[in-house]
């Protein structure tokens, strides 16, 4: 069974540059590996959901509760896939997975109802969505300014045509989801590790990123 490997961060933060050069190193390592990015915006009803919030489209208002749903039914629609990818490699690497849904939606409520929040998700996610918790998680963390000039210079996205989608767009809430995950990275067991991804505001090289994080793993 696949090593399951998530790599997290706000926004901006260089997730799938990251794990795409990290896939990369293990595949040049001798390592059987393949990359999951969430929220699979064209596979499944979450994900089409999702990009439909995201880019401001649904209509109506979404509660964090109910966005916190529609993220774990886009990963609970894709464990078919997960299982035969991990039946199938030596380590899933992830772009975006549970922490990420946490960090959001807790960001997204009072401050002393969001623990209570982001422990609700991970049972709903790993408990009654049945998916299995990440061996090791990855905090990417990048400082505001750097992830905002990283979302500007993004490439177009399947399900928006703005630079900013709904929760790029708020400077707020990326600095709670920053807060969020550095909390989660000192207490949850998921076996954090926190990796800089820059060094004085320039930006780290993705292999050197990706180099750091594969060499902690296990054999």
């Amino acid at each position: 069974m696949a090593f399951y490997l998530a790599i997290e961060g706000a926004d901006g933060a260089g997730k799938g540059t990251v794990s795409a050069a990290l896939v990369q190193h293990l595949v040049a390592d001798g390592r059987r590996a393949a990359l999951v990015s969430f929220p699979r915006y064209a596979d499944t009803v979450g994900g089409f959901a999702i990009g439909e919030f995201l880019a401001g489209r649904m209509g109506r208002a979404v509660t964090p509760q109910a966005a916190a749903v529609l993220y774990a039914l886009d990963r609970f629609e894709s464990r078919d896939r997960l299982q035969a990818l991990a039946a199938e490699n030596d380590v899933l690497v992830f772009d975006r997975y549970l922490a990420s849904n946490m960090a959001y939606q807790g960001a997204q409520v009072a401050a002393d109802a969001g623990p209570k929040l982001m422990n609700w998700i991970a049972e709903l996610e790993t408990g009654s969505f049945g998916l299995q918790p990440p061996d090791r998680s990855v905090f990417l963390d990048t400082p505001a300014a750097v992830s905002r000039r990283f979302i500007a210079q993004k490439h177009q996205r399947s399900y928006t045509d703005r630079t900013f989608d709904e929760y790029e767009a708020d400077d707020g809430l990326q600095d709670r989801v920053r807060a969020n995950y550095r909390r989660l990275a000192s207490a949850e067991p998921w076996r954090w590790q926190v990796v800089a991804t820059t060094i004085n505001d320039q930006p780290r090289p993705p292999a050197d990123i990706a180099g750091e994080i594969a060499a902690a793993l296990p054999r």
